[in-house]
């Protein structure tokens, strides 16, 4: 039931993917279990989009799969524990309302065994740092679709700074109206348009 479970969401099947995850709650599967299975499902989801089988319409569609999977099992996980790699703050820059990049990180972050923390869309620089320091999170991951929202970036990294946690927590920008060249102007760690780049930095902040 549970590879049932992955490949359904692998192959970007909603309905089935729904119908398993209720079957296996029934057939006594623990949910921290299903969820383990949603990850490995969606990991294949990434690698199948790493290898340009997939494109961005089957990355969001199986991050609303996974959201959905979630509002049925997240009244189950009350008590459970969860191994995580570390936390990553994530959110739209503020004035920007555009959701779709970053819940496509945030799905891959998920099933690459990360904790995600999504502020969501028209966050205030502050709130960015707030979340960090409460999550001990290592890496906050700004999107930007509109390049009047790319400088608040630059805001919170002065936050950081402010807070005296920059040596701490990496800053990556993310979104269609970032640029490379982009680190520079705004002391960020990161700044890129390609999914798999930043997904690549993010993992290897992670990892020291």
């Amino acid at each position: 039931m549970l590879t049932r479970i992955s490949e359904a969401i692998a192959n970007v099947h909603t309905e089935q993917t729904l119908e398993n995850i209720h079957k296996a709650l029934s057939d006594g599967f623990r949910p921290i279990q299903i969820v383990d299975a949603l990850r490995k499902g969606l990991e294949i989801v990434g690698q199948r989009y790493d290898a340009s089988v997939y494109f961005i319409s089957e990355l969001v569609i199986s991050g609303q799969i996974m959201k959905d999977a979630m509002n049925i099992l997240n009244p189950y996980l009350k008590g459970e524990s969860f191994s995580t790699k570390g936390h990553v703050v994530l959110g739209s820059a503020l004035g920007d309302m555009h959701d779709i990049g970053k819940n496509i990180v945030k799905m891959m972050l998920v099933s690459q065994g990360y904790e995600v923390d999504d502020l969501g869309v028209d966050v205030p620089p502050e709130r960015f740092v707030e979340k960090a320091k409460e999550a001990g999170a290592k890496v906050i991951g700004t999107s930007a679709l509109l390049t009047t929202t790319v400088p608040m970036s630059a805001d919170v990294v002065k936050q950081l700074e402010k807070m005296g946690l920059r040596s701490q927590v990496k800053v990556i920008l993310g979104g269609a109206a970032v640029r490379p060249d982009m680190v520079n102007s705004y002391h960020v760690d990161a700044a890129v348009m390609d999914l798999m780049e930043g997904m690549q930095k993010i993992r290897s902040w992670m990892a020291t």
